[in-house]
């Protein structure tokens, strides 16, 4: 990777991606996230099948797992994919502290983001038994972190929402002992560092999202409900979750 340039929704691309050699569609089918890139007039494009934009591409599959639907995509254009090959090298890895236990209370949309109260619940349990707690997020999480530590009782310091770029967050993830988190993009990582997590779902199945099953030190909590993963709300199932399930899951880690 030379560079990482965000884009602003399906709305703007940076000009460093106008012809680029590949560009690959992480996005979905599309045709938004298609016609956008498109617009970028690459040389090539990795794409799923869709009728209005891209006809060429392999067919997407809803019921799929989202690494084997990734796999799958990139076998389609001739590249080898193994969907079980997950592990990364950990960035500046300089062993486990097993003391060390990151929360990560939020998530892409209020649908996935379990109850402030209860992650100051959890926290406090995990202080209970002698672990060291920090609170990771993005800059728009740093309230809700701050909100947390203040109700679980902990230090200003355990806050680390707002104060790691992408490369600092993974090398925290790299170095803890265990993770709890929503279903949300640090939960892959946990994945693909080997760091032990429980993940938390609510409106989307592990059975697609989640850590696979043949890794025993990544547990997903479900209540078998399915509702809008992009809700304005909790939903129903993620509020089905207690505190005594998350606690207990991560003492089992810590065993």
């Amino acid at each position: 990777v030379f560079d990482v340039a965000p884009a602003r929704g399906l709305a703007w691309l940076p000009s460093t991606a106008a012809g680029a050699e590949v560009v690959v569609n992480l996005h979905g089918r599309g045709p938004q996230s298609h016609q956008l890139l498109m617009g970028a007039r690459p040389a090539e494009l990795i794409a799923f099948r869709h009728a209005l934009a891209w006809p060429s591409g392999p067919v997407w599959r809803a019921d799929e797992h989202v690494v084997r639907r990734w796999c799958r995509l990139l076998r389609a254009h001739g590249t080898a994919a193994e969907p079980d090959e997950l592990d990364l090298t950990g960035p500046g890895e300089s062993g486990r502290d097993p003391d060390l236990t990151l929360l990560h209370p939020g998530a892409g949309s209020p649908a996935r983001c379990w109850p402030t109260a209860r992650w100051a619940a959890v926290a406090r349990a995990e202080t209970a038994q002698h672990h060291r707690v920090l609170i990771t997020g993005g800059p728009a999480e740093q309230r809700l972190a701050g909100d947390i530590a203040r109700r679980a009782g902990l230090p200003t310091t355990a806050v680390a929402a707002g104060r790691t770029d992408l490369g600092e967050l993974a090398r925290l993830v790299a170095r803890a002992g265990r993770l709890a988190c929503g279903d949300t993009g640090i939960a892959h990582l946990a994945t693909a560092l080997r760091t032990p997590s429980v993940v938390l779902f609510g409106p989307t199945s592990p059975a697609t999202w989640g850590p696979p099953r043949s890794r025993p030190r990544h547990l997903a909590l479900w209540a078998g409900r399915r509702g809008d993963p992009h809700g304005r709300s909790p939903d129903r199932g993620l509020l089905e979750l207690t505190v005594a399930e998350v606690a207990g899951a991560l003492r089992g880690l810590h065993a």
